[in-house]
């Protein structure tokens, strides 16, 4: 649990004023890669068309980084979007947080390409892997960092999943896209408030969702390339229990921490993994006036980018008016959900 919407700072007092300082979205900002790949190009070798993916997920079509791009190449162009929006400077910044299980390098951080494509010399910058929540476990960090050191903050989730695909497993490669979105937070008093986040990990079911050869517990070999451990591996039946069973009422606990009712919430931005999963879930979450908003028809599952792509996308649309309450929601590999209340 984190309350982002206020922190006393200095000594108090009877003759001290101790300031009341708020963590705000000051831009956000998208980028996706120009290749668009439809059901029927990545049904093809995993032997379903069409019609079966549509019916299954909702997802129309995705779009897959171009051979030369990287996680850095999406997160730098969603930043500098962001930036843009917000009005400020590489030089401003305090920090960056990339959200990503797809970095560049096991090592160093994403981050730091960012960094140094950015010119952010000298901002403090690292990576955050949880997975399709990472974007939200970023904001909360940076904005605990921003609320204690000043300056502006980039997060951005960026993912580039079409590179650990098995394109013969239809329960994933139909799934998923690339992409970055980014938003800028800064300690003023303009824009959009960051009300209250939380942040939760089931580690007792980490095996639902992983790319199972690479790291210290298993280095990729001859053999885990064979067996193909390479590739991301889901336990799409377990996974979608956990989000129908468990989400709602996490969901009904953040918002009574955060002290609004299910009525206050107007609009809707949950993490992006399947649209007919959304929707079997938005009934069970008791939210009666709120929008949902989504990007996974045309953008596909893309991964810590979704929260982010879907934000800047409604936002851009004019969705949100002033003082409206919205409610982002990511869930993914860990098992890990993360909420964040915003108002506009």
């Amino acid at each position: 649990m984190n309350d982002l919407s206020g922190l006393s700072t200095g000594t108090s007092g009877p003759d001290r004023i101790v300031p009341h300082i708020d963590v705000r979205i000051l831009g956000t900002g998208t980028c996706v890669p120009d290749r668009i790949v439809s059901n029927d190009e990545v049904g093809g070798p995993a032997g379903v068309d069409d019609a079966w993916i549509t019916r299954k997920t909702g997802i129309r079509e995705r779009r897959w980084a171009a051979p030369e791009q990287a996680t850095s190449d999406l997160a730098t162009a969603a930043a500098r979007s962001a930036m843009q929006a917000a009005g400020i400077t590489a030089e401003q910044l305090s920090v960056i947080a990339v959200a990503t299980s797809t970095p560049d390098r096991p090592q160093p951080p994403t981050a730091a390409y960012v960094q140094q494509n950015l010119g952010a010399s000298g901002t403090a910058a690292f990576d955050v892997n949880a997975v399709c929540s990472g974007t939200v476990f970023a904001l909360s960090a940076v904005g605990s960092v921003i609320l204690r050191r000043g300056g502006y903050a980039l997060v951005i989730g960026a993912d580039v999943y079409s590179r650990i695909l098995n394109p013969a497993d239809r329960k994933t490669v139909v799934l998923f896209g690339d992409g970055a979105g980014a938003m800028v937070l800064g300690t003023t008093d303009r824009g959009p408030l960051v009300r209250h986040v939380a942040l939760h990990t089931f580690g007792e079911l980490s095996h639902l969702i992983q790319v199972p050869a690479g790291g210290s517990r298993q280095p990729l070999d001859r053999a885990g390339l064979d067996d193909g451990l390479q590739y991301f591996a889901m336990d799409g039946r377990e996974v979608r229990r956990f989000v129908v069973e468990q989400l709602p009422q996490m969901v009904k606990g953040f918002l009574h921490e955060a002290g609004v009712e299910r009525t206050d919430i107007s609009h809707f931005v949950p993490h992006q993994a399947n649209s007919v999963m959304l929707d079997e879930v938005l009934p069970e979450l008791g939210l009666p006036r709120a929008t949902m908003h989504r990007t996974v028809t045309h953008y596909g599952n893309t991964g810590a980018a979704s929260i982010p792509i879907t934000l800047d996308a409604a936002a851009r649309e004019g969705a949100f008016r002033p003082g409206e309450l919205i409610l982002l929601a990511g869930f993914g590999g860990g098992m890990a959900a993360s909420f964040a209340l915003v108002e506009w």
